[in-house]
């Protein structure tokens, strides 16, 4: 029997670098045989990633691989769970796994990688290598990143969801016999975002992450649409979308253990986290306990990387997130405003035209990539704008420069007093609706028509004062409806406050 097998250590360098090669060699006599390839997780260790292929396909050489913890095959740490030969890289966490491997906790120790050999031809020699990831508490959701490669690698404008509810929460819908409401499950979620043409959806389930295991699973078919992790962090004086991370987080507020929303905050950002402020100015009474923004100490806003200014159909509505978002902006704080539908009820986002529908209103986001990073990275920055009604080509830019500066929305420049600050303003819309220039919070009419007779282009001039400002674009339809809602350019401001 020729089996050999080399452990090589490599430096974790970066997020594609692996902790640890091993390599080995079959043969024709492990024919029909298990051979087991021993590793160590070391401790502080939350996910165990591996890579593995082998030679030897074109002779018809096949190599299952399973895996067993520190108990082997029996105990509380025992088997995790066996592939066949169907998959070349898996991942196993504390919360999350791809599917045939169980998610749970990591245990340092001796772990083991359980190879079966079904067919090697007698005279034939082939070659493996695994690569193993060690995970550790922190580390962004989407390392390594071999594991989480982008569905499109060019930049572009990404359309998207960043608030919902399934069976993981309180989301519900009618059983297919209609005779009864049931949680609703999570493929009926991303049917609907497909119908309505989105990239990318965060499945924001209330405190919990268990949806993540069903993302692992659905994410490779669904490889049009980018499932982000997240979560609504529920507390009784307001809610807010984490995402990025699927590690646990304590939404306690008011606790012994998190005193206020100051100490959530600085946990979110330890786990490189992005979090957005929900509905803000919703009732927080018996009608929607906690549902709006009441802290009870004051909030380090600083922390915060973004607010929900559209929640579903708000856009107009007394309660809409825009004025809480502005008056934010006023401070100095840079925000980015965002949407969510909330949706609770997928099936009838697929049956009715109207209602709380998946992807309305849809955030659209320019990104380098459809990627988890590069999205989050875009809605930080400021690259946004919010679509109110979720159609699928309605558009929105304003960009700037001042001598050789340029900005888009979402960026900062700086113009001493008498300068000309240049804009250029791009609109999609239904004809005959305007767009609106918004200066401080206040209406500011440029000497350009910016009326939609088509593709709208417009130019115009802005003259600086060399203090603080933000200004940013809206379009309303012909009745005055917010269709478009604009992220600001910032003047004369820091560029790195509000952004956490």
């Amino acid at each position: 029997m020729a089996w050999l097998l080399c452990l090589c250590f490599s430096v974790h360098a970066d997020g594609n670098a692996p902790d640890l090669v091993l390599k080995g060699q079959l043969s024709g006599a492990d024919n029909h045989t298990y051979r087991s390839v021993p590793f160590t997780v070391p401790a502080n260790v939350n996910r165990i990633t591996v890579q593995f292929d082998y030679t030897g396909r074109d002779q018809h050489t096949t190599v299952d691989l399973g895996v067993l913890g520190p108990d082997g095959f029996h105990g509380q740490d025992g088997f995790r769970g066996w592939s066949g030969g169907s998959k070349k890289i898996f991942t196993i966490g504390q919360t999350d796994a791809t599917p045939s491997f169980l998610p749970g906790p990591i245990r340092a120790g001796r772990w083991t990688l359980l190879l079966g050999v079904p067919n090697i031809r007698s005279g034939v020699t082939a070659q493996y290598t695994a690569r193993i990831w060690f995970g550790h508490p922190g580390d962004p959701a989407w390392l390594p990143e071999v594991l989480n490669p982008p569905l499109r690698s060019e930049a572009g404008w990404y359309r998207g969801d960043l608030h919902m509810h399934g069976a993981h929460s309180d989301g519900s819908c009618v059983s297919q016999s209609g005779r009864q409401r049931v949680p609703c499950p999570l493929f009926l979620t991303i049917e609907a975002a497909l119908h309505r043409g989105l990239d990318f959806i965060a499945l924001s389930d209330h405190n919990t992450v268990s949806q993540a295991n069903d993302l692992r699973e659905l994410q490779p078919y669904f490889d049009n649409l980018l499932l982000i992790p997240a979560r609504e962090i529920t507390t009784f004086t307001g809610h807010a979308n984490v995402f990025g991370t699927d590690e646990p987080i304590d939404f306690r507020v008011g606790s012994a253990a998190v005193p206020d929303w100051n100490a959530l905050l600085h946990e979110v950002g330890r786990l490189h986290a992005l979090i957005s402020i929900n509905h803000p100015i919703r009732p927080d009474d018996e009608t929607c306990m906690g549902c709006g923004w009441a802290p009870s100490n004051p909030v380090d806003m600083h922390e915060v990387q973004a607010i929900e200014a559209v929640n579903g159909m708000d856009a107009m509505l007394p309660d809409s997130g825009v004025p809480f978002w502005q008056k934010l902006l006023d401070q100095g704080y840079r925000l980015t405003g965002v949407g969510g539908s909330d949706n609770h009820d997928a099936e009838k986002s697929l049956t009715l035209p109207g209602g709380v529908r998946v992807g309305t209103p849809t955030t659209v986001v320019h990104a380098s990539a459809l990627s988890m990073p590069a999205i989050l990275d875009g809605i930080r920055a400021g690259h946004v704008f919010i679509d109110t009604e979720g159609t699928p080509d309605r558009f929105l830019d304003l960009t700037a420069t001042a001598g050789s500066q340029n900005a888009q929305m979402g960026d900062a420049l700086s113009a001493p007093r008498g300068e000309i600050v240049h804009f250029s303003l791009q609109a999609i819309a239904p004809a005959g609706a305007h767009a609106e220039v918004i200066v401080d919070g206040k209406s500011w009419q440029p000497k350009a028509d910016l009326v939609v007779h088509g593709p709208l282009k417009q130019s115009f001039d802005w003259p600086s004062d060399g203090k603080r400002h933000w200004i940013r674009a809206n379009v309303r339809g012909a009745g005055g409806e917010l269709l478009l809602v604009g992220n600001p350019i910032y003047i004369n401001e820091g560029t790195g406050q509000g952004q956490g």
